[in-house]
């Protein structure tokens, strides 16, 4: 099978090639606002928060390709959430905001959720998107203020929701997981498996 992948992350290319998916990248063209359509609204919890994501994020590929003229295809689309509570954690702005992430998820439990949907486009007829939630939990070790700076020196945190990435440095925090540890790098392999078929 192959397949649009409209993900940029190199966890999810690496993640579809470690289950045998051949892909091709459809990203955002300069002139689309990608980075709106992760706006979080007033009172959002992270799952509606998540599904809505997904669902504009869909809609926006099955545009693109449409705009582009492309052969149809399935095209598949990822967002990964943190949240601690009711609080999401987005991708840290700078240091200082990665640095009170990882202050607010030292010796706690958190939840990651990711949102994959495949969608189809139709000759006629809005696209179709079959789409679903992988929700996992980690809990990190007390961080002490060595880890902290340690960590933030690595960079790795940036450009991550939640200011981490477990399949890094970060491993060595992480005590416990549950659920999906391919969804906490990014896309839950079980899930887009289903909605692909494969």
């Amino acid at each position: 099978m192959k397949i649009y992948l409209a993900s940029q992350s190199p966890r999810r290319q690496e993640l579809l090639r470690q289950i045998g998916v051949t892909f091709e990248l459809l990203l955002p063209d300069a002139d689309e606002d990608a980075e709106s359509l992760e706006a979080e609204r007033a009172g959002e919890a992270p799952l509606s928060y998540v599904k809505r994501v997904v669902q504009a994020k869909a809609l926006a590929a099955a545009a693109r390709l449409h705009r582009r003229g492309l052969p149809a295809r399935p095209i598949l689309v990822a967002d990964t959430t943190v949240a601690l509570g009711r609080t999401i954690l987005h991708k840290p702005v700078d240091a200082t905001d990665n640095a009170r992430m990882l202050r607010a998820l030292s010796g706690t439990t958190h939840r990651v959720l990711t949102g994959i949907a495949v969608v189809q486009v139709r000759d006629r007829g809005a696209p179709r998107i079959d789409a679903a939630v992988s929700e996992s939990f980690v809990r990190f070790k007390a961080l002490t203020p060595r880890d902290i700076r340690t960590y933030l020196a690595s960079g790795e945190g940036m450009g991550k929701a939640g200011g981490y990435a477990i399949q890094g440095l970060a491993g060595a925090y992480v005590t416990q997981i549950g659920g999906s540890y391919s969804g906490i790098m990014g896309l839950p392999l079980a899930e887009t498996a289903a909605l692909l078929g494969t």
